[in-house]
């Protein structure tokens, strides 16, 4: 074993002092060629034969001068395969150096023998020279194997790159370099006038996005990649309907890298279009001198850490340099996703805090312990149709659970507390938009009584969270289908997680209490468009592959969503996607004061009395009701259940439970439209009394 153990060393050895060897050879070789050449060229060919005899004193000279300079900048320690950037500025680096001592020599010994008369213009010249060559033949093995022999394949993807700037550049020298790569970029396509006819990495920018379709059918591309990952999806829309047209068998695109990574661009970044891709994704600018200013040097706490808003949020914030992120959720697999992936960035001022926000105690522990300066509250239950059936967990954690954090962080001093709310707040329908109005009121009503500067940030649906209409897609697809869908107008804002995140902290840096900003979402967009959409993306065509099946709205969904309602009409802020309204003038403390009514209903158990609740609490909140279900029939059922009494009728019976705290839940007749009028106190309401 140690023999042979000495002889693979050995082997090595032999093989890197070969290689030395043989590049040493071939640099003799061409330095020769180089200063002969000079002295050609100086004298148009008719070299004096003084000269020539002379050549062979001059040529060791320059030799060792040469190979001296070139060792000490590494140019015998290249990987030949590999040259690049770098490699050649050592190359101009040793040839420069070179020269200089090359004059100094050839000045001190100019009264010499040897170098007396020397024509000092040979040696810029043969400095040239020198760097042609010795720059071909270090990058002679790269060429010939990214250009010759890894084309020679016929698996081979002829690639048509949309977009010639860095991400282009950086995905067609991927293409080029990387071995066994299964893409030939054959042309660029820019809207930029300015690049079209430039080259990148030896590739044309042949015209903008009108010419995809000729230039496909020219070149015989195969595939279409779309190489400007910030792009906005109507781009994205219309580039795809471009390239459909063509005869690229595949359009692809490229993921957009991670806010908190500082890789470039590879091959691994090439990716089939999704649906993601095509809505909800708008490049958003912010001011960010104000946004890491409110940041910066801060020890910022996100509740609902390991959800969708609240992981993106963790991470954007660690962006912006703060002191400590404490990240809390109560789901322990996706603390510990977030933190392994954070860990591996080199992100260690992150904590992870597994807690329930409806753990007072717990909540407190983690106030005195970090100290937050500011709360990013982004914990709640947001499935509309499981809060349909469980109302008690969307009241404990949405209402309650906000609550609890809300007047932890007012006890704590926090500087700002930032609720991310919803557009199903507004007029809402179904038990979780009412819950998230009520987590609304609250923290208005706490802005009117400290320091602490409460915000809401309210905003539609985003692309790729989980329990979206997304994800339902896809696995329908991938069982061939059916694809369901609830109504043919069903209509839904989308915008991308990074977009919102970014513009929640925008609005947190520039909010100063009471308001409820509102995002600007764009248009809302047809969830049959998607589900059309997301077939055509898997290859399949919609309602002849795949058919499409309509199932009726579930109970709590509205046809559409709105993003203002229960407050004065929004202002323009000073970024253009963000605006502010603020809540009607109320009395905050007969609001906090009707929040315990909840903590009583909690604690005895009377869920029934939910809906009757909200309703009094929030005047638009309409639910919806089942076709042969009526306003009066869900009223009576909730105090049935509540008492296991009968009336005889309603309206003109109450019933009358027993609670610890006296209080009126009724329902006005504003309530929402299709709500019964009554002048009667009793009638289609339950008392609460004594």
């Amino acid at each position: 074993m140690g023999s042979q153990a000495l002889q693979k060393s050995f082997s090595l050895k032999r093989t890197k002092h070969r290689r030395t060897v043989f590049f040493v050879l071939i640099d003799g070789v061409l330095l020769a060629l180089s200063l002969y050449a000079a002295f050609y060229l100086k004298f148009d060919g008719n070299i004096a034969p003084e000269y020539l005899r002379r050549f062979s004193g001059y040529f060791p000279v320059f030799l060792i001068v040469k190979y001296s300079v070139f060792s000490v900048f590494r140019l015998y320690r290249m990987t030949w395969s590999y040259v690049g950037f770098y490699e050649l500025q050592d190359i101009l680096k040793a040839g420069v150096c070179s020269l200089l001592l090359l004059y100094g020599v050839t000045a001190f010994f100019w009264t010499d023998t040897l170098f007396m008369g020397f024509p000092y213009s040979i040696l810029p010249v043969d400095f040239v020279i020198t760097l042609v060559f010795i720059g071909m033949f270090r990058t002679s093995k790269r060429y010939f194997e990214q250009s010759l022999i890894s084309r020679k394949s016929e698996n081979i993807s002829r690639v048509l790159i949309v977009g010639a700037g860095n991400t282009g550049e950086q995905i067609a020298r991927a293409m080029r370099r990387q071995e066994n790569s299964m893409y030939d970029p054959v042309g660029f396509i820019d809207d930029d006038e300015m690049k079209h006819g430039n080259f990148v990495q030896g590739v044309e920018v042949l015209g903008g996005r009108e010419k995809i379709k000729d230039i496909s059918e020219k070149l015989d591309v195969q595939m279409v990649l779309l190489a400007v990952p910030s792009t906005s999806s109507k781009n994205i829309r219309e580039i795809l309907i471009m390239a459909r047209q063509a005869s690229a068998k595949e359009v692809k695109t490229v993921s957009e890298l991670n806010i908190i990574s500082n890789r470039k661009y590879s091959l691994s970044d090439i990716k089939d279009i999704e649906i993601e891709d095509i809505i909800g994704r708008e490049q958003v600018s912010i001011d960010e001198r104000a946004v890491t200013g409110f940041i910066r040097g801060k020890k910022v706490l996100i509740t609902g850490a390991g959800g969708s808003i609240g992981s993106e949020l963790v991470k954007q914030v660690l962006s912006f340099e703060p002191e400590k992120v404490i990240a809390l959720d109560i789901d322990e697999t996706e603390l510990h996703r977030i933190e392994m992936e954070l860990n591996q960035f080199g992100h260690y001022n992150m904590v992870t805090v597994l807690a329930d926000i409806r753990d007072n105690y717990k909540i407190d522990a983690v106030f005195n312990e970090y100290l937050p300066n500011v709360v990013f509250h982004a914990a709640a239950y947001k499935h509309v149709h499981m809060m349909e059936r469980y109302p008690e967990e969307a009241v404990n954690v949405n209402i309650l659970g906000t609550k609890i954090v809300a007047e932890t962080a007012l006890a704590y001093g926090v500087e700002k507390f930032i609720l991310v709310s919803t557009d199903k707040a507004v007029k809402p329908t179904n038990i979780m938009g009412a819950t998230k109005r009520v987590a609304e009121k609250v923290t208005g009503a706490l802005n009117s009584f400290c320091e602490t500067k409460f915000i809401s940030v309210r905003f539609g649906n985003v692309v790729g969270s989980r329990g979206s209409v997304i994800p339902i897609f896809e696995e329908q697809i991938k069982k061939g289908g059916p694809v369901t869908v609830t109504h043919h107008d069903m209509k839904r804002y989308f915008m991308s997680i990074p977009e919102a995140c970014i513009l929640i902290m925008q609005a947190a840096a520039m909010g100063e209490g009471g308001e409820v900003f509102l995002l600007d979402m764009g248009d809302q967009i047809k969830i049959l468009d998607i589900a059309r959409e997301m077939i055509r993306l898997s290859g399949f065509e919609p309602d002849v592959d795949i058919p499409i099946v309509f199932t009726g709205p579930k109970p709590g969904e509205k046809m559409f969503e709105e993003l203002l309602a229960d407050m004065e009409d929004a202002e323009k802020t000073g970024h253009p996607k963000i605006f502010s309204g603020m809540n009607k003038s109320e009395n905050f403390s007969q609001t906090l004061t009707k929040v315990g009514f909840f903590e009583d209903i909690i604690r005895e158990k009377k869920w029934a009395w939910i809906r009757n609740l909200l309703m009094d609490f929030v005047p638009s909140y309409n639910p919806s009701l089942n076709a042969d279900e009526t306003l009066e029939d869900i009223l009576f059922e909730n105090c049935l259940l509540n008492e296991g009494m009968l009336k005889d009728s309603i309206p003109g019976s109450a019933v009358v439970p027993d609670v610890s705290e006296p209080a009126y839940i009724s329902v006005s007749s504003d309530a929402g439209e299709g709500y019964p009028e009554t002048n009667n106190e009793d009638d289609l309401a339950c008392r609460v009394v004594d």
